[in-house]
């Protein structure tokens, strides 16, 4: 019998990549309709029992409070995008997905969350996000699509073995990892001298970051006298640990799920998803949406439309309509078929 899969999407992460990818289209609204076009691809991808979604809490963060210095590089938000990320809340929240904003927390926590959730109630999580983070959370139970340019069709499954093909690192290492070689667009600096190379070949040879730390000795017989003196410099010890604690992801957030049923759990609700759809002018991907999420297929794909309401229902069948001048709908793809969740953990 397959288990159940959380998809965990990182809501910030899909809204800004679509918010600066997007910017110069002029239509409105155009980082939530981005994030909507990735939720379908996603979930037609991963073929999921529930979806959640998680924001960072727009108001307030403890980890900025008790680390001012965490993200104090960053600009404020653009008034836009503070409003597209409000919006998208919103809008997720209409169509039925569970959306978690944690109180002082990120969308990381949510993810994370998720990962600790599933396996507890027999489930499996693939996280969908851009934020590498993440790969510190992939273990047997827990796979990541980590975004790239051409969105969800093009991105990656990263999986333990393909990670230590990428990095260097196993999951369990990648926190030391990040930490050592600092994150700047966090305002978090590394050790000093310490890039991603020396950064795995360290965890390589000692296994983490407190080992090497604890044998400088070893490390100069290992790796060489300039190895040995980046961690021993001033302040890099130190740094590390800073960045342990700031990285170290919550795993208690509250998520209010239940797989048996309950918000987020597949199939939506059709009207809903149909109606936001549509208000973003996402009409041609509708179909395919209340296909994906709500599991509903249109009518037969050439037959003529006639104006009538956006959305009715015939004895027996859902029918598609489209308010204007009657014409011919082009026909829709072919339906993937079901991916096996468990091909995503093999």
């Amino acid at each position: 019998m397959q288990q159940p899969v959380v998809l965990a999407v990182d809501g910030n992460s899909l809204v800004h990549r679509s918010f600066h990818a997007q910017a110069q289209t002029g239509q409105a609204s155009w980082a939530v309709r981005g994030l909507l076009t990735q939720l379908v691809a996603a979930v037609e991808r991963v073929r999921p029992a529930v979806v959640v979604v998680g924001f960072d809490d727009p108001d307030r963060s403890t980890r900025r409070e008790r680390w001012p210095g965490y993200k104090a590089n960053r600009v404020d938000k653009l008034d836009t995008l503070v409003e597209q990320l409000a919006e998208a809340v919103d809008v997720l929240r209409r169509i039925g997905v569970a959306v978690v904003v944690p109180a002082g927390l990120e969308a990381d926590d949510v993810l994370a969350s998720c990962a600790e959730y599933a396996p507890r109630h027999g489930a499996r999580t693939v996280v969908v996000t851009s934020d590498r983070d993440a790969f510190a959370l992939i273990d047997e139970h827990t796979h990541v699509l980590r975004i790239i340019n051409g969105g969800v069709d093009a991105s990656p499954t990263m999986t333990a073995e393909r990670l230590v093909l990428l990095l260097g690192v196993h999951p369990h290492q990648y926190r030391d990892y990040a930490a050592l070689r600092g994150d700047p667009s966090d305002n978090l600096p590394g050790v000093r001298g310490v890039g991603p190379k020396l950064a795995a070949r360290l965890l390589g040879e000692f296994g983490s970051a407190r080992a090497a730390f604890d044998d400088l000795d070893a490390v100069t017989a290992r790796l060489g006298q300039g190895a040995a003196r980046r961690m021993a410099c001033d302040g890099a010890r130190e740094a590390w640990e800073l960045n342990c604690q700031v990285m170290t992801m919550h795993r208690d957030v509250e998520l209010g799920l239940e797989l048996a049923g309950g918000v987020g759990v597949l199939p939506l609700a059709a009207d809903p998803v149909a109606a936001v759809f549509r208000e973003h002018n996402l009409t041609w991907s509708a179909a395919n949406a209340v296909r994906v999420l709500a599991d509903v297929e249109p009518a037969d794909a050439g037959e003529t439309v006639t104006p009538a309401p956006a959305y009715a229902d015939a004895p027996g069948e859902r029918r598609w309509w489209r308010t204007g001048a009657p014409r011919r709908l082009p026909p829709l793809p072919p339906k993937r078929p079901a991916v096996e969740q468990l091909s995503l953990f093999d």
